[in-house]
């Protein structure tokens, strides 16, 4: 339905100071999303959340963790943090790729954490985002694919992300986004109704899936969320958007004067 998109967009310094000072509070937290509903939430669904993730994406999923990883390898890190690891499959591909680096993952759902275990991710941590109970400089890469979007205040994580990096180290986001031009009203049908219907055949938790649409809207994208990112202890971000837009892949270092 989609072709994949390889375009990197460099994020323009221009102009950005006073522009993006009221992007940062529109684009700073999930809002009303009680965190507690959203582990409950993947505690429900834990069981079969790969065959959703696989069938809803029509086994896209696949294609976006290859092209995450593929971006981690060239930086080499010896330590990887896999945020919001949900059932393991993006640091697991990461570990596939670099057998040679310390793979951890860290989820607020012990029920997804089981599911990543059996899959053979060893080194697993309950965890909130917002609190990270790791050092200062403990990491040289973190990933968090489909997380970001589902925390209480995104600014603040990614902040806590870059004290968990050593200086110099990387962030990849991987998350939805929405597509531009003609395919945007009929991925907006789908994201509404399709998805959420097609979900509750899969899992049988219709209600976990109803939010996802609203949630993808209220998500910066693009320019946005590079500058969400620079915000919040980062330096030179990029987004790469993948199939058409429907995801979109963010990059950046961290910054050797990190705002506390």
């Amino acid at each position: 339905m989609f072709g994949a998109g390889r375009e990197i967009r460099k994020n323009s310094r221009q102009s950005q100071t006073s522009a993006n000072t009221s992007e940062m509070n529109r684009f700073s937290s999930a809002g009303e999303r009680d965190p507690e509903q959203v582990r409950a939430m993947f505690g429900r669904v834990a069981r079969r959340y790969d065959l959703a993730n696989h069938l809803l994406s029509g086994g896209l999923d696949f294609w976006w963790r290859r092209r995450a990883s593929d971006i981690v390898r060239p930086w080499q890190p010896r330590r990887v943090l896999d945020l919001a690891t949900g059932s393991g499959d993006l640091a697991l591909t990461i570990a596939r790729k670099l057998p040679q680096a310390e793979m951890t993952g860290a989820d607020f759902s012990p029920e997804m954490l089981a599911v990543a275990r059996a899959k053979g991710l060893t080194n697993t941590v309950v965890a909130d985002a917002l609190q990270l109970p790791f050092a200062d400089a403990s990491f040289d890469v973190v990933t968090v694919a489909f997380g970001l979007r589902n925390m209480a205040n995104w600014g603040a994580a990614l902040a806590e992300m870059a004290r968990v990096l050593a200086p110099g180290g990387h962030v990849l986001v991987l998350d939805f986004s929405l597509p531009s031009g003609r395919w945007r009203p009929l991925y907006r049908a789908y994201l509404h109704h399709g998805l959420p219907w097609l979900a509750g055949l899969i899992t049988g938790q219709k209600e976990a899936y109803d939010y996802l649409g609203d949630s993808i809207e209220k998500f910066p994208s693009g320019q946005p969320m590079c500058a969400l990112i620079e915000a919040n202890g980062f330096q030179d971000a990029s987004a790469e958007p993948l199939s058409g837009g429907i995801v979109t892949i963010y990059c950046a270092t961290r910054s050797c004067s990190r705002r506390r």
